[in-house]
């Protein structure tokens, strides 16, 4: 693999963004991770896109991943779809097609509608029209936080994301003690720093319903699911809504796969991004 560029941008004054940008000419497709895991979870994917002569910039949002955790930071989505503009303009980028897991999808949305110049069309990844930053069961855990480091720190942590995985999954095959730890390299770092992060995380509140605009987001959106039962999936009424409101939008599943789909798919995470370059022209 060619070494990666751009490994971190300065978007705000205490806010550093990390980046792993590959080099080359091909289009550019930024991604966004969900909130664990950051540019780790992609390490499959990103490989069959520089294949296929794409240009990956995986932008880990603000508190996530090996991106800055600033303790009095706006971490509403719509602000993080302000960083991830930033970003993409810091680097003359634009426009580029956006591959969002979760809850990056989330952002990538807002994106679309505040900045339509910088996205040419979005594929998510288990990623519906979220209106807030956290859910309501991670802002529950929230009240246990004090007592998260006298009851095993980062290792309780990694239990919890292991769980979570698990639940999360088809095939559970590929959750495994590395993979966690991966999942968990950017919380490990400064592991103060991010239990304070979850904090405000939980506290966000977003300017403004994402749902009353849907339909201005202009690029096509091509939404992939997984259809074993799963924690963390869309529910039917959010891919009706987005079907309806959304002027060019298709969904498409992955029989068997779970949430986690660039880990049990990436083949067809990395066919769903080249069919939509196809529908962008």
């Amino acid at each position: 693999m060619p070494a990666l560029q751009h490994p971190y941008v300065v978007v705000a004054p205490a806010e550093t963004v990390h980046v792993e940008a590959w080099p080359g000419a091909g289009k550019p497709v930024a991604v966004i991770p969900g909130l664990f895991g950051g540019s780790f979870t992609f390490r499959k994917v990103i490989p069959l896109l520089t294949a296929q002569g794409f240009r990956p910039i995986v932008i880990e949002p603000l508190g996530t991943g090996f991106s800055s955790r600033p303790l009095k930071a706006d971490y509403s989505l719509a602000a993080q779809s302000h960083r991830i503009a930033a970003v993409l303009d810091s680097l003359n980028a634009g426009p580029v097609l956006v591959l969002a897991h979760s809850l990056g999808a989330a952002i990538a949305f807002r994106l679309a509608i505040d900045r339509p110049d910088l996205v040419r069309g979005i594929v998510s990844l288990e990623g519906g029209p979220t209106e807030e930053a956290t859910t309501p069961t991670f802002r529950s855990a929230m009240r246990y936080l004090p007592w998260v480091k006298l009851l095993g720190g980062i290792n309780l942590v990694r239990r919890k994301i292991r769980g979570m995985l698990l639940e999360s999954s088809g095939d559970r095959s590929w959750v495994t003690d590395g993979i966690v730890l991966g999942y968990t390299l950017g919380e490990a770092r400064d592991f103060d720093a991010t239990l304070r992060t979850f904090m405000a995380m939980s506290r966000a509140r977003e300017p403004a319903k994402l749902l009353p605009h849907l339909g201005d987001i202009a690029c096509p959106v091509t939404l992939v699911v997984g259809t074993a039962h799963h924690d963390g999936d869309v529910p039917p009424q959010e891919v009706a809504l987005m079907s309806h409101s959304i002027v060019s939008f298709e969904a498409d599943s992955e029989r068997g796969a779970g949430h986690y789909l660039q880990e049990e798919r990436p083949a067809a995470v990395a066919s769903a991004v080249a069919r939509l370059s196809q529908r962008a022209r």
